[in-house]
């Protein structure tokens, strides 16, 4: 970019805020959906590299940086101006004790330099409260605007009319202070919405693709496409989503998932752009790229949620309305009774400004979005993304949580949950020549198998001849004698009786809904049973301690499946969950949602987001279980990255926290309020104590940094592991 540009880009970046872009903000500070100029979209691709995260225009983020500068800037400046007219003020020199010579033209001093000050420090106020005005919905713009015109009219008004005492040091510090107070309060925003810049840089800038010949070229991550073969060396970013096609290594997930140990990948592994490779290379084949990686999709509902309001947030707007009001009945009030007591004069100014600066609303339009910005940010480094604001305030009214079974409080995929052997026989045995033998078989069953055993990190022995037994199973050789692995009628083809320690293996399995497979080998005695495994779906070892976790918040548990009754009850018994629905069908489910919530449960449902969308929808909070490479689900509000029922509990630890400190700071802000304006309206002034506008302004200010801070301070909660 040349110069000439780059000064015309500053210039236009500054316009758009000195002109009122501010305003188009609600008194939190939230922008309303409004084209950004180029300028405005080039600062932020520099701040988020859109073009290869996929963020886009987001035109709905507000650029919290830009405010942040251009009020710093102005806090410095105006203050530089404000030096001569408090140096020069009579009543500073008559407080401090000493006397400045006058000099020609020195009477002027004061009055230029605050004028200066008033248009350039207080004008862009008044101009950011023009939106409010417009929109019938007064807010903390307009309330200073009306505190610094009045004390700007009544001080030209005197000095024009040589009568009385001026106003122009209270009015420029009040400006100072009130510059000062937004540069703060834009500065805890940027930093507590620093979620997006964070996971905006996870991204790299450049990628390597490998061309049909193996070559390798470095190209920028924006040119990428789906399809492309890429090379991640070991330490480096994923420059994309994508599948292993070759290689093998840890990938810390952390910054994504929240999952704290590497994640092993191999051969058709699936990867997360913004992910750190480890030691090993990677080939990988890109999926998805921009805006439709997983990280883009994370960025979009972090941001998503920052900006929506919850009922917390509904009750903080509709007080700061009520505020303007309160302050403005005050300030009238104040107004009438001074000027009955002591007659119109600078004091009764004083009074009035007074009272409309301090009943500014920094504080209570600070107190929800700051606790927003940094839930969202927690909850997105943990794992959980929040699409709907309201959904994660409604989580600690939650009495009853309903489990989809499939996928969600099990892995979705057969496992191995018991095996029983014959005399002579170990487990580690029979499940290592079990799993060879079924090597070269697609069942699901035999997936399973071999699953179970590489769990167990089981060392296979050599197999020959394997040969699928239609209808039956498989069979093969191990050290030249033949072995078979199936089910009953495997059992019946080879003429083989069950041994009664077996046999009461199979029926105890068969009634908890298990399938049952048998191991079987050709001895010189004959052929034999070795062993039998029971086979169902697994249920993830997380999710036991998630189901005690809730149950010692007083939460109910069931568990809704499309499952037999038999595979129901034997699930939900070992998680010791009372409750549960069996049969039920997908179209059936939300069904069972109405019911819990018609005998007056609040209920959230957790289910995986694809057939479980109605329930979800139903629910008065809906929770899909891990959807991290999938963040477009809209029938659930929350959104959990990893297929981990843990994260189940980290929800409801973070809604309570969360809005434990959303009234912590609405007392504070409604609290200040109820003390501050009858001291501003100077009921205390009978035993000489008066408030100036410009402590009142720094009293405001002071309440604003309470409420940021005692924000900040939800980040040292510890959520629960």
């Amino acid at each position: 970019m040349d110069k000439h540009n780059k000064n015309e880009e500053i210039v236009d970046h500054e316009a758009q805020h000195e002109l009122g872009s501010h305003g188009d903000h609600d008194e939190h500070g939230m922008q309303e959906d409004h084209p950004l100029s180029d300028a405005q979209k080039a600062h932020a691709s520099r701040e988020s590299h859109e073009g290869h995260t996929g963020g886009g225009n987001h035109e709905g983020h507000t650029d919290h940086r830009g405010h942040e500068e251009m009020f710093q800037r102005k806090f410095w400046i105006s203050t530089l101006l404000s030096i001569p007219v408090l140096v020069f003020s009579p009543t500073i020199q008559n407080w401090l004790g000493y006397t400045l010579r006058p000099f020609p033209g020195s009477q002027w001093i004061t009055p230029v330099f605050s004028v200066i000050v008033f248009l350039y420090g207080g004008v862009p106020f008044l101009k950011m409260a023009i939106p409010e005005l417009k929109k019938r919905q007064p807010g903390m713009m307009t309330l200073i605007s009306l505190a610094i015109s009045v004390a700007f009219v009544y001080s030209l008004a005197v000095l024009l009319l040589e009568t009385g005492m001026t106003f122009f040091w209270e009015l420029v510090t009040l400006i100072d202070i009130m510059l000062l107070g937004h540069w703060i309060e834009m500065r805890s925003i940027r930093q507590a919405s620093g979620a997006l810049n964070e996971l905006a840089k996870l991204m790299p800038d450049m990628a390597e693709r490998i061309d049909a010949d193996g070559n390798t070229e470095s190209i920028p991550v924006s040119q990428l496409s789906n399809g492309d073969l890429v090379l991640v060396r070991p330490g480096g970013s994923v420059p994309a989503d994508g599948e292993v096609q070759e290689g093998e290594s840890d990938v810390n997930e952390a910054l994504i998932t929240g999952e704290s140990k590497p994640v092993k990948k191999t051969p058709g592994s699936k990867l997360i752009g913004g992910t750190i490779n480890g030691d090993g290379s990677l080939r990988v084949k890109v999926t998805a790229t921009g805006d439709e990686t997983a990280l883009a999709g994370i960025m979009r509902m972090v941001e998503d949620a920052q900006a929506s309001k919850s009922n917390t947030q509904v009750l903080a707007d509709k007080a700061a309305g009520w505020l303007f009001y309160v302050a403005l009945g005050v300030a009238i009030i104040t107004a009438i009774a001074w000027v009955i007591a002591i007659g119109f004069n600078a004091e009764v100014v004083a009074r009035v400004a007074t009272v409309l600066v301090i009943a500014c609303p920094h504080a209570l339009g600070l107190a929800i979005p700051l606790v927003v910005a940094i839930t969202t940010s927690m909850g997105a480094q943990n794992g959980i993304l929040v699409r709907d604001r309201l959904a994660l305030e409604e989580s600690r009214l939650v009495d009853m949580i309903v489990f989809d079974k499939t996928g969600t409080l099990t892995e979705g995929a057969f496992g191995v949950v018991d095996i029983k052997t014959v005399e002579g026989t170990s487990e580690v045995e029979a499940l290592a020549l079990t799993a060879a033998v079924e090597g070269d078989s697609e069942h699901t069953i035999a997936k399973g198998i071999r699953k179970t055993a590489a769990d167990r990190d089981l060392e296979l022995p050599e197999i020959t001849d394997f040969e699928a037994v239609k209808g039956r199973g498989v069979k093969a050789k191990s050290q030249g004698k033949p072995v078979y692995v199936g089910g009953p009628r495997m059992l019946e083809a080879l003429e083989v009786e069950l041994p009664e320690t077996l046999k009461a293996f199979e029926a105890e399995a068969n009634q908890k809904g298990h399938s049952v497979v048998h191991l079987i080998r050709e001895e010189s005695q004959g052929t034999q049973v070795m062993a039998s495994f029971a086979l169902a779906d697994v249920i993830r070892p997380e999710s036991a301690e998630a189901i005690k976790r809730l149950q010692k918040m007083n939460i109910d548990i069931a568990m809704l499946t499309g499952d037999s009754e038999a595979v129901a009850k034997a699930v939900a018994d070992e998680l010791g969950i009372e409750t549960y629905f069996a049969e039920v069908l997908p179209e059936n489910k939300d069904q069972k949602i109405i019911g819990l919530q018609e005998e007056g449960k609040r209920v959230a449902m957790v289910g995986d987001g694809v057939n479980d969308a109605p329930a979800l929808t139903r629910a008065d909070v809906g929770i899909a279980i891990g959807s991290g490479t999938d963040v477009a689900i809209e029938s659930a509000g929350i959104i959990l990255v990893r297929d981990n029922p843990m994260d189940v509990v980290k929800i409801f630890d973070l809604s309570k926290a969360s809005y434990r400190k959303m009234i912590q700071n609405l007392i504070w802000a409604a609290g200040y309020n109820v003390i501050a304006l009858p001291l501003a309206a100077g009921v205390l002034a009978p035993i000489g104590i008066n408030l100036s506008p410009a402590v009142g302004a720094l009293l405001m200010s002071l309440s604003t940094v309470v409420v940021a801070v005692n924000a900040q301070l939800l980040r040292g909660h510890q959520l629960s592991e």
